[in-house]
């Protein structure tokens, strides 16, 4: 009740924070986020949920620094899917129709469904083995007619 009393007649003491520890930038750090693959699957999906959008839960795939977004927890049967190697996970995920299945410690599994590269493209994860799949665009003899007359 003191303290009330002292900010309502502003006579209150002011003490100025320290820079020290005022600021959550830490945390936000990419090499902080990286995924421990030693937990439950309720801890992996908590750790992807925690931190997506920025900076982006991430491991090591083929090499490569893959970054994990929009993820579940999937209670079901496991999926039929084709192997994936991911680093320090104690098994491959699967590459499904919905997305990635990882496993936890526990067996319990996680869906992923978006996937980032290190040069910033990012993909559906069931489309994880197409992503390098290019198709050419191919027009009509009438679309390029149209083509010609715009350029």
């Amino acid at each position: 009740v003191e303290a009330v009393h002292l900010i309502a007649d502003g006579k209150a003491p002011r003490i100025p924070q320290p820079k020290e520890g005022a600021t959550y930038e830490g945390i936000q750090k990419k090499e902080n986020a990286e995924i421990s693959w030693d937990q439950p699957a309720a801890a992996l999906h908590n750790w992807i949920r925690g931190h997506d959008k920025v900076p982006g839960a991430w491991t090591t795939i083929n090499g490569q620094v893959v970054t994990f977004y929009g993820s579940s927890l999937l209670d079901a049967s496991v999926p039929p899917g084709q192997e994936l190697t991911i680093k320090g996970a104690s098994r491959p995920g699967l590459v499904t129709k919905n997305g990635l299945v990882i496993f936890g410690n526990d067996g319990k599994m996680v869906l992923v469904r978006n996937l980032q590269f290190e040069d910033g493209k990012m993909i559906p994860a069931s489309k994880y083995f197409s992503a390098d799949e290019t198709t050419a665009l191919e027009l009509t003899e009438e679309e390029k007619k149209i083509a010609e007359d715009i350029r």
